[in-house]
């Protein structure tokens, strides 16, 4: 789960981590009038939206189409975006005026952009320089990882591509945590001296902690600014957390933006499913995270693309099998549908129940193909033939592949 920037830093003060006075808000009215607690004299209104590339990003209202293609090719289009420094009261309350409810794009939320629900207007402050530090699970060896560079403010993944010498690196020990030396060692890294050391180190424990206690996916600061007084602290920051931890954080939980997420797969969240939107045009079903990887694989391999990544779970029933169904058949780029199932502590005359189930309440004007392995697949395979619907059977991955394959492309020439 993600959540916005001001939202992060709600949390990161709540762990004694340093980051500027703001207020957030969705009402324009009440934003303006907030603008008093705040002393300036700069303002700094940002979007709050789940996407980075904020600063760069134009407003789909006010920019040309040629200006917008540039923004999703990562160059500088003329305009104002969705992060805007303010130098009075009154300037901001215009940049305010002219923000909220708008449709800001970025490179990363392509061309169809997300709608500006919330502002965060937060105190300018006096930058002399801009690093990066975030904290995320390394997979390649499973321990925490603290990264940081001296090179704030830019792309990451670009300053690890053209520039990796300037990529540091810690890891934590998974019985110890971060140790203070190690924390050190990255402020050291970052070249910080002086109070802005002493800071920095402050800052990246605290970091680490926040991080742990909170059960995040990633803290990612960018940029990490050090102030003309010596002072580091968090300019922005972008917060996510592991999904399944997130009942031990009811308060996280309540953060949640539903606005921002695709309602579809909100919904398959409602029931329990693991659905990721794709491309393609071949709805999936399957049971088994693996097994759904490999089902969207073979249907590439056979010259197609997948339109989802849906898997049900190992203990589906007729209600949760229909559920998906319905969400696969409700993309109108579906063009064909492949169940793939693999009956072990789910067994496969409920899937075909549900199928049926599903069918009869959605109807069915494309391409069917299922495939059913394992516990009562024979009963699960009588259920649907005896069904009088139209449902391709198929024998094994390859089969079911290539006649969903071929069944969409014959309904397409």
């Amino acid at each position: 789960m993600k959540i916005h920037e001001y939202q992060a830093k709600s949390i990161l003060r709540r762990h004694g981590v340093a980051c500027g006075s703001g207020i957030a808000g969705s009402n324009a009215g009440q934003l303006k009038a907030s603008l008093e607690r705040l002393p300036g004299p700069v303002f700094v209104v940002k979007s709050q939206i789940h996407a980075g590339g904020r600063g760069k990003g134009r407003f789909a209202e006010d920019a040309s189409s040629d200006d917008l293609a540039a923004v999703l090719r990562g160059e500088n289009a003329p305009g104002k975006g969705g992060v805007q420094v303010t130098f009075s009261r009154e300037e901001a309350a215009t940049a305010i005026d002219s923000m909220l409810g708008k449709t800001l794009v970025t490179k990363q939320t392509g061309l169809e952009g997300q709608q500006v629900n919330t502002l965060y207007v937060e105190n300018g402050c006096a930058i002399a320089r801009e690093l990066y530090v975030a904290v995320l699970l390394d997979r390649s060896n499973g321990r925490v990882l603290v990264m940081a560079s001296t090179e704030g403010g830019m792309n990451i993944e670009e300053v690890a591509e053209e520039q990796p010498e300037k990529i540091l690196k810690v890891h934590a020990d998974p019985i110890t945590g971060l140790g203070a030396w190690q924390a050190r060692q990255v402020a050291k890294g970052l070249g910080l001296t002086g109070k802005a050391f002493k800071s920095g180190v402050k800052f990246i424990l605290g970091l680490y902690k926040t991080y742990m206690a909170e059960d995040c996916a990633m803290a990612e600061i960018n940029p990490l600014v050090v102030t003309e007084q010596g002072g580091v602290l968090a300019l922005d920051c972008k917060m996510s957390f592991d999904d399944n931890a997130l009942f031990r954080h009811p308060e996280t939980r309540a953060m949640r933006d539903l606005s921002e997420e695709d309602p579809t797969e909100v919904e398959a969240g409602n029931h329990d499913l693991s659905y990721v939107k794709l491309d393609g045009n071949i709805g999936c079903m399957v049971n088994g995270a693996g097994l759904a990887m490999a089902t969207m694989d073979i249907i590439k391999f056979y010259g197609h693309e997948p339109a989802n990544f849906l898997d049900v779970g190992g203990g589906a029933n007729e209600e949760k099998v229909t559920a998906a169904f319905k969400i696969i058949m409700a993309d109108p780029e579906v063009k064909g549908v492949l169940v793939n199932i693999f009956g072990g502590i789910m067994k496969c005359d409920v899937i075909a129940e549900g199928v049926i189930a599903a069918v009869k309440e959605v109807g069915l004007e494309i391409p069917l193909v299922v495939r059913l392995a394992g516990t009562n697949v024979e009963l699960g395979k009588k259920i649907l033939s005896e069904s009088g619907l139209d449902v391709i059977p198929a024998n094994d991955m390859a089969d079911a592949a290539r006649k969903i394959t071929e069944a969409v492309a014959a309904r397409e020439a």
